[in-house]
Formats: C-alpha cells, sequence, structure tokens
C-alpha cells in the first residue's frame, strides 16, 4: 500500500514537473496579451464578440507588418527609425498622386513601393557600406523623408483618398463561415506574416539575419554576405512600412502627424515579442502578438480614460520592464 501510494505520488510529481517545464517555455507576450485582451473585454462588451475581435485585429494589423519589418533589422543588430515617416510618406505623397482620380489608385501604390525598395536600399548602403551606425543613418532618413513628404505636398494634404485605395485598409470580406465579416488588412497581415517566417525560420536567409546580429565577425568568417543580408533587412523593413502605411491610411485618412511614433511602436511591439535589441534573437510569431499586445494596452488605456502623455509613459515603462526581464533570463541561463 506505502509503495504504491509512493509510486502514484511521484508519477503525479513527475507530470507536475512536465507541466511546469511546458509553461515555461510558453514566451512571456502570449499570456501577457491574453490578460490584457481579457480585461478591456471586460471593460467594453464589443471585444467579447466575433466582429468586435475581429476589428480589434483589423487594427492591431499594421503595427504588426511594420513590427515584423523592424524585427528583421533588430535581429542583425541595427534600428530602423524610419519607418514611421514611411507611412507618413505613403498617405501624404498618395494623397498627392491620386488626384481624386480613382483610376491612380494602383500606380500611387506601386509607386510608394518603390519609394520603400529605394530608402531601404540607402539606408542599408550607407549602414553597411559606410558603417553609419544605423541609428543615425535612419534617424537622418526620418527626418528626410518626412520633411521631403510636407514639402512635396506644401505642409498639408493635397485631395483625398480614393475608397479603392482605402480598400485594403477598411474593407472586409463578407459572408466568411462562422466568422461573418473578415477583415482585408488581416489577411494582408495573414499573408505578410507566413512569408515573413517562412524566410526567417526555414531559410538560410533568416539564419545569416541572426548570425550577423550575434556575431558579425564570426559571420564574416563563415562566408556569410553581412553587407547584403543587411541590406535587404532595410529594404524589407521599409516595403512593411509602406503596406502598413497603406493599411494605417486607409481607416486613418489623410494627416500630416499620421505616421509620428510608429517607429517606436514597433519597437516596444517587438521587444515585447522578445527581440533582443542587442541582435541575434527574434522570432516572427512572438512580434505579431507583441504588436497585439501592445494595441490591446492602448485600448486598455483608452477604455479607463487615460490621457496621451500617460500612454507613453506605460509604454516606455513596457519597453524597460521587458529588456529587463530578456537580460536577466539570459544571465541565468548562462
Amino acid at each position: 500500500m506505502t509503495t504504491s501510494t509512493f509510486t502514484s505520488s511521484a508519477g503525479a510529481s513527475r507530470i507536475l514537473r512536465s507541466v511546469w517545464a511546458a509553461i515555461k517555455k510558453i514566451p512571456p507576450v502570449y499570456p501577457l496579451f491574453f490578460a490584457i485582451f481579457i480585461s478591456i473585454g471586460f471593460l467594453g462588451q464589443s471585444y467579447q464578440t466575433m466582429p468586435g475581435i475581429l476589428n480589434f485585429l483589423r487594427r492591431a494589423a499594421p503595427l504588426a507588418i511594420l513590427a515584423i519589418g523592424e524585427m528583421l533589422v533588430l535581429a542583425t543588430g541595427g534600428f530602423d527609425l524610419s519607418i514611421g515617416s514611411i507611412v507618413t510618406l505613403v498617405v501624404l505623397g498618395s494623397s498627392k498622386l491620386l488626384n481624386n482620380d480613382p483610376a491612380n489608385a494602383i500606380p500611387s501604390i506601386l509607386i510608394m513601393l518603390g519609394f520603400g525598395v529605394l530608402i531601404g536600399l540607402i539606408n542599408g548602403t550607407v549602414v553597411s557600406y559606410l558603417k553609419v551606425p544605423s541609428f543615425i543613418a535612419t534617424l537622418g532618413m526620418l527626418l528626410l523623408v518626412k520633411g521631403g513628404a510636407l514639402y512635396w505636398v506644401g505642409g498639408a494634404p493635397q485631395g483625398y483618398l480614393t475608397d479603392n485605395w482605402r480598400f485594403f485598409g477598411r474593407e472586409y470580406i463578407e459572408n466568411v463561415p462562422i466568422l461573418g465579416r473578415f477583415p482585408v488588412a488581416l489577411l494582408i497581415l495573414i499573408v505578410i506574416a507566413a512569408f515573413s517566417w517562412f524566410i526567417f525560420h526555414r531559410t538560410n536567409f533568416g539564419k545569416q539575419v541572426l548570425a550577423i546580429g550575434d556575431n558579425v565577425r564570426a559571420s564574416q568568417l563563415s562566408g556569410v554576405r553581412v553587407r547584403l543580408v543587411r541590406t535587404m533587412a532595410f529594404v524589407l523593413s521599409a516595403v512593411f512600412a509602406v503596406i502598413g502605411g497603406v493599411l494605417i491610411g486607409g481607416y486613418g485618412g489623410v494627416n500630416v502627424t499620421i505616421g509620428e511614433g510608429l517607429e517606436m511602436q514597433s519597437i516596444a511591439a517587438c521587444v515585447v515579442g522578445g527581440v533582443m535589441l542587442t541582435g541575434g534573437r527574434g522570432n516572427v510569431m512572438n512580434v505579431v502578438f507583441g504588436a497585439f499586445t501592445m494595441e490591446a494596452m492602448f485600448n486598455l488605456l483608452n477604455l479607463l480614460g487615460l490621457p496621451k502623455p500617460y500612454k507613453d509613459a506605460v509604454q516606455g515603462l513596457i519597453i524597460i520592464a521587458a529588456v529587463a526581464y530578456i537580460a536577466l533570463s539570459t544571465r541565468r541561463k548562462r
């Protein structure tokens, strides 16, 4: 009887240890997101319905796309501070290129994608070949792109964004089984996330990005084309910023300040998603949920009636806490 009891107790103990070990492997961003989302569900009944949940994901989709692009650069050990100004360029530039004519919608988006590739190439070239620190290079690009966009439109929006241009950011796919109306923006996020997950986690490009962030010199000695990989990361970041800008303009309209602060929000989403600011670590799905967590936090603060300065303070606190947590976790592993 005693032996039987001891055996069952030992078995239960092993099961509990196995469960606890599995729980510890879950990235903190997932329980954090669900805790915040459940909280806003209690405060706002719309978040308890499928349309409300899908609408939340539609609003979070642009930040998630920006964060994925930022993650690619952060994983190499760099920063991209220009993505917020790229969003501003997309919205203001498109309002001028459209000239109030729906027929110009697709050409204007393609032109903006071309601008994104060009900006990414310049960022990558300056950082990789001219050895300018990415923080300084992309800060300069932020000012250059934002100033150029405002000069182009004369300091104020020119015209409006046509309905077919705004389709990607605010429209829905109707009559989807179970879900009902499915946001086009969320579908675009799924495509971008799947593509990014594949290239980052299943190709040599992703391995090389992480290797560069972990140790540049060792990557060079192992044959990694560091300059090319870094430049590609900046190009993808800029292109994703253009796509995010199209989605943001789709439901936000034309505003000269529409892109302000998005670079910091995307970095915060990456940090919450477990990306190390020193490079060498990143996960696409974790970053997506990091963006969802930031959006949920902003919604929670809005429901609590807190003004914008409190939002900025909480965002800064989250970045500091997340970085401290990662640093402590890394130290314990060593």
